[in-house]
């Protein structure tokens, strides 16, 4: 198959990325004869690699983390990247965040670090469709990120965070589903806010 044949086939299912496996049924190609071609379609600009076993065609201008979504489902962006996005956190983390309910996984795309981070299915919440991926709400975020902060798991510098723009009331409401020794810490950080923080926003 030649690129420009794979391309137009490609353009065909608009697939947000291929893997090996997916490419394998495309073509009609056997594993190594398939991994002769993509070295010649990506030395010859015609498929990106993105990761280990991970193509999209050249040229295509996917966010990151829209293709970072797609590749480890279920998943919200939380932790650093959902604060960072909302301008919440001061600073621009190194790894896109994820949450997830499967395993720990990280990956490498683009030369990015991505890191999915397991959470229980009970705390797999608070998240609002945007931009074509799912991302938690400030509050949800912070308190993601808290909740490994307590486990010891990451970190955060409080002077970083600009607390005055979340709503304590809706950090109040969700970390009652999260564990006691998290709810203690965040109660602690949280009450001095009072009446200086954003109105809640009702998430489904």
């Amino acid at each position: 198959m030649t690129g420009v044949g794979l391309l137009k086939m490609l353009k065909m299912l608009n697939k947000p990325f291929y893997t090996i496996a997916d490419l394998e049924k495309i073509t009609g190609l056997g594993r190594n004869s398939l991994y002769v071609a993509l070295k010649r379609w990506v030395d010859g600009g015609v498929m990106e690699r993105v990761s280990q076993g991970i193509y999209i065609p050249m040229g295509e201008n996917l966010p990151l983390e829209k293709i970072a979504a797609q590749i480890y489902l279920p998943n919200y962006l939380s932790f650093e990247s959902a604060l960072a996005r909302h301008g919440i956190l001061n600073m621009i983390p190194y790894s896109l965040t994820f949450a997830t309910t499967r395993k720990t996984k990280k990956f490498i795309l683009r030369r990015q670090g991505v890191e999915f981070r397991q959470i229980s299915s009970d705390l797999f919440f608070g998240f609002e469709m945007k931009d074509g991926i799912h991302i938690a709400v400030p509050e949800k975020a912070f308190l993601d990120q808290m909740y490994f902060v307590c486990k010891g798991k990451s970190s955060l510098d409080l002077d970083e965070i600009n607390l005055k723009n979340l709503s304590a009331k809706l950090i109040k409401g969700y970390s009652e589903r999260f564990p006691e020794y998290v709810q203690r810490r965040i109660e602690a950080i949280v009450k001095p806010l009072g009446r200086t923080s954003r109105s809640p926003k009702r998430v489904l």
